[in-house]
Parts: C-alpha cells; structure tokens; sequence
C-alpha cells in the first residue's frame, strides 16, 4: 500500500476526509429527508423529487466546500445503497417462481438491453445511452441506472445521460403503475400472471409493489418476487458492463478498476447470507430502509451535479428510446404469459 493510500485510511487522513465531504453529504442527506417528507405525505416519486431538488442547487457545484461531499454521496453512498439492495432477496424466493417466469425475465433483461443498444444507433445515439437506458428499463428502474453506471466510463456526457434515464423511467413507472393493472384487468388475467405481468414490466420496485397489490394480494406477493427476481439480474448485467467498457474505463479513469466491483461482491455476499436465514427480519427492514436513503441522497448529489440548461440540449430522442424500449418489454412478457412460457 502506497504512503498516500495509508495515510487516507489513518485516522487523521479519515478525520480530514470527513470535515471535506461533510458539507456536501448533509445537503445531499437534508434533500433526501425533504423530499421523502413530500412524498410520504403528497404522493409521487421520492426518486424524482430528490432528482429536481438537487438540480435547482446546481450551483453548490461551483462552490468548492461542498463539491467533495456532492462526488462522495454520488459515488460512494450511491454503491453502500446498490450492495444493500442485497438483503431483500434470497435464493429460495428465486426457487419459489419457478422455471417460467425466470426464463420470462432472462429473456427480458437481455433482449430489452440489446434492443436498447439497436435502438439508440438507429435513433443517433450513443451506445452506451441504449445500454443504460435499456439495463435501466430491464432491471430495476432507477437503482439499476445508478448501479450500471458505476462501472461505466465516468464524463460529463455519462452523468447526463444517467440522470435523463433517472427521470425518464421514474416517470414512465409511475405511469405504468397507473395503466398496467388496466391492461391486466382487460386482458382478464389470473392473479399470478398479473403478477407475472406487473412484475416483470414496471421499473421501480415502489411501483411494482404498488401496482400489484392494487390487484390483489396474491398478484402483489407474484410481482414483489418476480420484481426481486429482475433485481437479482443487477449482478450479471453488471458484470457484462464490465466487460464491455474495460478499454474505455482503463482509459478514462487514473484510478485502477476492479475486476469485480466491492459493491456488486457485497450484493452477492448479502444475498447468500440473507438466504441461510442468519439475517433477522428487523436487520432486513433497517438495511432495505437504509438503501432507499442512500440511493435518494445520491440522486440528489446527481442532481446537484447537472444543470437543466444541459439537459435542455439532449432533445427528444431518448425520451422516444426509452418509450420504446418500455412497450417492448411490455409486450414481450405478454407474449410470454400468452404463449405459456411464463407458467412453466
């Protein structure tokens, strides 16, 4: 370990780094508390709201006592949250579902992420926005956006296509939230194929929970299972991200990248202490409640981090892809609960 490195994790060196990122983590923490206060008493997207909260702060950016705090909660509290997206799941709720709707959601994630990348090219976008946008819509809305793009090349470009994505499927799933158990109520669906359909469409894991229990409370038992199941998929989407963007991160970053990110084998490991039982009910709530704060304080440091004047220049092409790239996943699922393949 170098003497630069040695002297960051002494004591005085943390001592010193915490007076640095303190200013910017609290605004990013006061902007998560507000926005949680507004949506638990208004309604809406607590995601969204901490998105626009931060960008109208933009402007502590230029400010130097609170850009390292902004770059820590975007970063570092942004990967504590993705790893403890871990202690919701466990093995046996995978087992649970069945061979169908694994398959159902395998395929889902992959071919949704591959029409993604088709169609930005098709539309004059870059690749890595169809990837994103499309591991976004695939997985699990938000968090997942944050998550893929940790190990993506970091630039000013990415942040703005990572915060767009943020936007458009927070709002596109609290939409879907709305419409979708419409569609299963036309389609007359059984409760375990609306759950099937709910979980396996709808972004955000709040909406999907939402959604499904709006149906019934089997259908929302099928789709919080089948949503913690596409969650699950973070970890090889995550590891193929990897792989694709090795040269360019290399090059990109002055800092060694990991074959395996810290917060993706924390994932893991919580996941599979988690299926042996050894963490308790209480633990499992105070983690998953801790997780949802880090990811909203890290919104709001992305937020803070962009301007609305560079969003205003991106125009609409990626509200379109991700548009598109939603219906697909939409009727693919449909396709899959018509034909059988779900129910296997």
């Amino acid at each position: 370990m170098s003497s630069v490195q040695s002297s960051r994790f002494s004591l005085p060196g943390m001592y010193a780094t915490g007076q640095a990122v303190m200013p910017g983590v609290v605004i990013c923490i006061t902007i998560a508390l507000a926005t949680s206060f507004i949506s638990d008493h208004y309604g809406g997207p607590k995601m969204l709201y901490a998105l626009l909260f931060g960008m109208t702060l933009h402007f502590l950016t230029e400010e130097g006592r609170c850009l390292a705090g902004v770059e820590f909660s975007s970063r570092t509290i942004l990967r504590l949250g993705v790893a403890l997206l871990g202690v919701r799941i466990t093995l046996d709720q995978v087992a649970e579902l069945g061979i169908g709707p694994i398959i159902t959601v395998v395929l889902g994630v992959i071919l949704t992420i591959t029409m993604g990348a088709v169609l930005a090219r098709m539309l004059g976008l870059s690749r890595e926005m169809g990837l994103l946008t499309g591991g976004s819509v695939a997985i699990c809305g938000a968090s997942a956006a944050l998550a893929l793009s940790a190990v993506m090349p970091r630039s000013d470009v990415q942040e703005r296509n990572t915060i767009l994505t943020v936007v458009g499927v927070t709002t596109l799933s609290t939409i879907a939230m709305i419409v979708y158990p419409l569609i299963t109520a036309a389609l007359n669906l059984s409760d375990t194929n609306a759950g099937i359909l709910i979980g396996g469409t709808i972004h955000d894991v709040a909406q999907v929970v939402g959604a499904g229990y709006i149906i019934s409370n089997d259908a929302g038992d099928v789709s919080t299972m089948v949503k913690l199941l596409r969650v699950a998929m973070l970890v090889p989407a995550v590891m193929v991200f990897i792989f694709l963007f090795r040269k360019s991160r290399k090059e990109s970053d002055s800092e060694k990248v990991p074959a395996l990110p810290s917060f993706l084998v924390a994932f893991v490991v919580l996941v599979l202490i988690n299926s042996m039982g050894w963490i308790p009910p209480v633990a499992t709530e105070v983690f998953t409640n801790m997780s949802a704060w880090c990811l909203i304080t890290a919104i709001a440091a992305l937020g803070i981090k962009t301007s609305f004047k560079k969003l205003a220049i991106v125009g609409w092409k990626p509200v379109i892809l991700m548009v598109a790239e939603t219906i697909f996943l939409l009727l693919l699922v449909m396709a899959c609960i018509h034909f059988g393949l779900a129910g296997l």
